[in-house]
């Protein structure tokens, strides 16, 4: 009995974010902005990324950021030196954000800017290879980052994270030399999970491979979620 209880306690849990995640999700839709989730281990180069990201990107796209962390604002403050708007969210115990910490982020971002004049929202997601990938936030697309350093198996033994992911960075790919870890078997054993998935190799210390990540980002951001008026004026 108590066990049932347990299971039906989770399961209205996730229906409750998964409502609280089509509300963030109308939210964007009526902005005109695309939402990605980031999400990894702890380490994996989420932050590092993203910081690429935004000093590539954030001339040509209006950007923010929701930050997620269990402590700290540490990440957040990296990201804020590119000039965007940062929100950060510190999660406490909890090993992932969730559509109701998400929601609180859009409504401080509302608060201080016209959401209408942003085309994409960054999520960075708590540190956790499991939780992340089981609550939506509200994002469009989902996107996994695997650090070489972790190794070939984690895609078999974590599958829920790389089943969900629209996209993947296989990243660190300069300490590829250094390693004892066979690229091409990663990519398979992800495979084995998400056949569709796409894959990119970077590494955020020498650029290999971002410039795929960036053209993969802008594609999103021109995707049919936007607002048509935001897509002419951006092309002005």
């Amino acid at each position: 009995m108590h066990m049932t209880h347990d299971v039906a306690m989770g399961i209205n849990l996730l229906h409750a974010n998964e409502a609280g995640a089509a509300h963030n999700r109308a939210h964007f839709d009526q902005w005109g902005i695309t939402c990605l989730n980031l999400m990894s281990s702890p380490g994996a180069g989420k932050t590092a990324v993203l910081e690429k990201t935004l000093a590539a990107l954030s001339n040509s796209l209006h950007i923010a950021v929701i930050e997620g962390d269990m402590t700290t604002e540490l990440d957040a403050d990296r990201l804020r030196q590119y000039g965007v708007p940062v929100i950060a969210i510190n999660t406490g115990r909890s090993c992932h954000l969730d559509s109701r910490m998400v929601s609180g982020g859009i409504h401080r971002l509302q608060a201080e800017y016209d959401p209408s004049q942003f085309d994409l929202v960054l999520v960075e997601n708590v540190g956790n290879l499991v939780c992340p990938a089981e609550f939506e936030v509200g994002e469009h697309y989902k996107v996994a980052l695997l650090s070489l350093t972790e190794g070939e198996d984690k895609p078999l033994k974590y599958p829920i994270m790389f089943r969900e992911a629209d996209c993947l960075l296989l990243t660190k790919t300069d300490l590829a030399p250094y390693l004892d870890v066979d690229l091409a078997q990663i990519e398979a054993n992800v495979r084995q999970i998400n056949p569709t998935v796409t894959i990119i190799a970077v590494s955020a210390k020498t650029g290999e491979g971002l410039d795929a990540w960036f053209d993969w980002v802008r594609s999103t951001v021109q995707s049919d979620r936007r607002a048509p008026e935001k897509i002419l004026a951006n092309e002005k």
